[in-house]
């Protein structure tokens, strides 16, 4: 499906969120660089990205990455041995505050040296609540709408709004207030869009469109695909890389003006091979993709992507469902099962890739419309991704790792 001029494809979110971005992993004749046996836990580069973020020296920003690890790691296990969790997110300071259903799992969530609460709703609830909200959205996109997510720290459901009024908006907020203090409505946002346009750099390309070259892997029978963001192969083309073609699509979830999750794979051709190091335009080296556990809320957070490069931020909330709004005048599409981030995207960087340390996120779905990157790693912004395990576990697919 074609959408406006040949060499552009843009469909705005009518959310408070930004364009689909796209992300520089090499493949084909650029398969990336290995890193050197010595090199160190993280990126200097990205240490240093961080550091300014916190406002606080390298080695802070180090011992906090490490903190971070180390606090996921003691969560998964804890998830392990089925102790009654209802979710976890980092605050400000870096640390892991998990929310327990009861003071018997609170006091063994202590017992493993992590922070614990007791909510009033939980992980689950909110789920319900957001799953009852999605039902109505995609029963009738609500264009004033920009998102609406499930948001741990505040224990709410939180929908923002940009001022559109129409009948789907409004039934959309009556049924979202019905919740009462489960639900926090945020107005002033931006509406949305995903981006996927043709600048020069690294891209990928496809009858004369452009997106960015996400993650490999392979699939049940060992076949290599990549993976990327639905809307980047909508029409299922032929994809290229620096001129040469490397796989073709053959699945999608995203369909203009219907129910859409914003992943899909292509099968990688014979003789090519998605990188397993993640480019950064050249500001941090390039960084290796060593598994995909995910980041919890709060976490530092990276992507790659053409027209911005390497830009940073944290993890903003999981289970996020978005409205895009086509800038061509095509219907509004409601795009679920996304996460917010704080990292700044523009069109062109759709399906990219997002990274926390050495562990692969997702893929660059969108962002506000009008959102201006400064140029630098950390330059203020926000976007949506796409997580890649939910990605990986639909398609029934294994991460290519280092």
């Amino acid at each position: 499906m074609k959408h406006g001029k040949k060499n552009a494809r843009r469909y705005v979110v009518a959310a408070s969120i930004g364009a689909l971005l796209s992300a520089g992993v090499a493949t084909g004749a650029y398969a990336g660089t290995a890193a050197e046996p010595s090199a160190p836990a993280y990126q200097p580069e990205m240490v240093q990205a961080l550091a300014e973020t916190l406002g606080v020296s390298e080695k802070a920003a180090v011992e906090r990455l490490d903190r971070e690890a180390r606090e996921r790691d003691r969560f998964a296990e804890l998830r392990k041995h089925r102790v009654d969790t209802l979710g976890a997110f980092f605050t400000a300071d870096g640390s892991l505050v998990v929310n327990a259903a009861d003071a018997g799992a609170a006091k063994e969530v202590r017992a493993a040296g992590l922070k614990a609460r007791v909510p009033e709703r939980g992980e689950d609830e909110l789920d319900r609540i957001k799953a009852q909200l999605d039902a109505k959205a995609l029963k009738s996109a609500p264009a004033g709408v920009s998102a609406w997510s499930v948001d741990l720290a505040s224990d709410t459901v939180t929908v923002e709004v940009n001022g559109a009024s129409d009948a789907a908006t409004r039934s959309f907020l009556k049924a979202a207030k019905s919740n009462g203090d489960a639900v926090r409505v945020i107005k002033g946002q931006e509406k949305l869009e995903t981006q996927a346009v043709v600048p020069p750099g690294s891209r990928m390309t496809f009858n004369g469109y452009l997106c960015s070259v996400g993650y490999g892997a392979k699939d049940r029978s060992g076949r290599q695909v990549l993976v990327t963001a639905g809307h980047c192969i909508e029409d299922l083309p032929a994809l290229a890389y620096n001129g040469t073609r490397f796989a073709k699509g053959t699945h999608t979830r995203f369909a203009l003006g219907t129910r859409s999750v914003d992943m899909g794979i292509a099968t990688v051709d014979a003789g090519h091979s998605i990188g397993l190091d993640i480019t950064t335009y050249g500001r941090a080296g390039t960084v290796p993709v060593k598994g995909s556990k995910r980041a919890p809320s709060g976490a530092a957070l990276c992507k790659s992507g053409q027209t911005t490069g390497w830009t940073c931020g944290k993890v903003g909330s999981y289970n996020v469902s978005v409205t895009y709004t086509d800038q061509n005048g095509g219907p509004d599409t409601v795009v679920t099962g996304l996460a917010s981030s704080s990292v700044c995207t523009q069109g062109g960087d759709s399906g990219g890739a997002y990274v926390s340390g050495d562990q692969a996120q997702g893929l660059t779905s969108g962002g506000p419309m009008n959102q201006r990157c400064t140029g630098q790693v950390n330059s203020p912004g926000s976007s949506y991704f796409q997580p890649l395990n939910d990605a990986l576990a639909y398609y029934g697919l294994t991460l290519n790792t280092k």
